[in-house]
């Protein structure tokens, strides 16, 4: 447990909303895995048209994914009338992703008024293994007043 509260009691659905109205995410097939105060994962199967040349995941997909699950994470703690925005993040790579399910684990490390600092873990399953294969320091904003909307 995070120990963060919402600003928002509607949070799940309206993290919920956001991510289905992502093109990417039903692009690469994901899917929102888990959501509470602070903290998200996102979960995305093997598909032979997310890898890279040795038929590992590419670093690209785990650094989409982990790039959205921090913006959720972060997005729980958000006001009602706000949306979000990455302003920066960094990746280490640590392992092949070489398996059947991709995961980022994301977590908001420290909640500002406006930036907020989260981590995702990147964890690649394969049969019924977890390895670690990456993880992003990303800030996330919060704008406040903007539609979460495109238009």
């Amino acid at each position: 447990m995070s120990g963060f509260e919402p600003r928002n009691p509607a949070y799940a659905q309206r993290v919920q909303s956001s991510f289905d109205r992502q093109q990417v995410m039903k692009l690469l097939g994901a899917k929102l895995a888990r959501l509470a105060p602070g903290e998200c994962d996102i979960e995305l199967p093997f598909k032979a048209e997310l890898t890279q040349q040795h038929g590992y995941f590419h670093a690209g997909v785990s650094g989409t994914i982990a790039d959205s699950a921090c913006g959720y994470a972060a997005y729980t703690l958000m006001p009602a009338d706000s949306s979000v925005l990455t302003v920066e993040f960094k990746m280490n790579l640590l392992a092949p992703a070489d398996g059947e399910i991709l995961v980022a684990r994301a977590r908001v490390l420290r909640s500002g008024r406006t930036l907020k600092i989260c981590v995702a873990d990147v964890f690649v399953q394969k049969n019924g293994t977890e390895i670690h294969c990456a993880t992003m320091l990303a800030t996330i904003m919060c704008l406040p007043g903007k539609s979460d909307r495109a238009g």
